[in-house]
């Protein structure tokens, strides 16, 4: 009876032990359960005592991401086309944050002081080595050229941002939305899908294997260039339009705050006589998406898909006004 006593005796001494140094040096072991790793496009393993607070982006598509996981004051600063009511559909949110950058130098990222700056791989890569070098944690993602490579780019900035369970909640708004329009266009018969051509001020924009060739395809359209068999990167020329002779032809509006005329820019393209005989022309067939969603290489991206659909099938398809996709409620 006594040898059990004593039994039970060290067996509490024990538990107690574990308690007490468990309790008087936590600091080491929470942080290592705080902590977390992540690998980014490049391969390259990022770690992160807990997460970032201070976040920069060197691209407007990541800025967007960002503010659809986080909250404005996680941002340090936004790109400068944020404001641009042609470009961005996130001017609301842009407004709360003061600083706006285009395509800043290191000196400029340092004396923000980030945590962490989520960067486009091949986009100015010397500035992700240089922030490297400067012991800036950088999270290199790869340029999205499809919706589904948009949702790996959010995957991995959940993770880096310590807010997986958000990107996970983003994304499947993202495809509840992508859902919606293909309901309305899985009413349209095949032999009635448009065929259309987005002209843009970028002369490779819009071919086989792009962001807008897969915006096409969700739309429920025929993507000219990529059916002609231009590549993504490849410049369409007259002849080719002419050949192609789409349906509907997609123009431009960016204009950088009214700095570029694009109303000059669309006049002389639809006056040029080399392409008269288009029946998109002849039709005035033309139709003006926003910019902030037809260009978007964020979660809103769904939202170029319908404003493509609404421009090629009309009210069969809403027309997206204000939208952002996010699973937070902004300061």
């Amino acid at each position: 009876m006594k040898r059990k006593f004593n039994y039970f005796i060290l067996l509490c001494l024990l538990l107690l032990t574990v308690i007490f140094v468990n309790g008087c040096i936590p600091n080491e072991n929470k942080t290592n359960k705080l902590g977390y790793a992540i690998k980014d496009a490049k391969g390259n393993v990022i770690n992160f005592d807990k997460k970032p607070q201070r976040v920069l982006t060197y691209a407007f598509a990541l800025d967007g991401i960002v503010l659809g996981l986080v909250p404005t004051d996680r941002l340090v600063a936004i790109n400068h086309l944020a404001d641009d009511p042609n470009s961005s559909n996130i001017i609301s949110l842009a407004a709360k944050i003061q600083h706006k950058t285009n395509r800043p130098a290191a000196e400029e990222i340092l004396s923000l002081r980030p945590d962490v700056v989520f960067i486009f791989a091949n986009d100015k890569a010397d500035i992700s080595q240089t922030l490297q070098d400067l012991g800036i944690k950088t999270v290199i993602c790869k340029r999205p050229t499809s919706i589904d490579e948009v949702k790996e780019t959010i995957v991995l900035v959940a993770e880096a941002l310590g807010e997986s369970a958000n990107g996970d909640k983003l994304i499947k708004k993202m495809d509840a939305q992508l859902l919606k329009i293909k309901n309305a266009v899985a009413t349209i018969p095949k032999d009635r899908h448009k065929t259309v051509v987005a002209i843009s001020m970028q002369p490779t924009f819009g071919g086989r294997g792009s962001a807008f060739d897969d915006i096409c395809t969700h739309a429920g359209v025929i993507n000219g260039m990529s059916e002609a068999g231009i590549k993504d990167g490849q410049v369409l020329g007259k002849e080719r339009l002419v050949e192609i002779n789409p349906d509907l032809l997609i123009l431009p509006v960016f204009n950088n705050h009214g700095m570029v005329n694009i109303d000059k820019f669309n006049n002389d393209f639809k006056d040029d006589p080399a392409l008269q005989t288009l029946e998109a022309i002849k039709n005035n067939a033309f139709y003006y998406p926003h910019e902030g969603y037809i260009y978007n290489l964020s979660q809103d991206i769904v939202f170029g898909v319908q404003d493509v659909a609404h421009g090629a099938y009309s009210d069969i398809v809403p027309l997206p006004v204000h939208e952002h996709l996010s699973v937070v409620i902004q300061n």
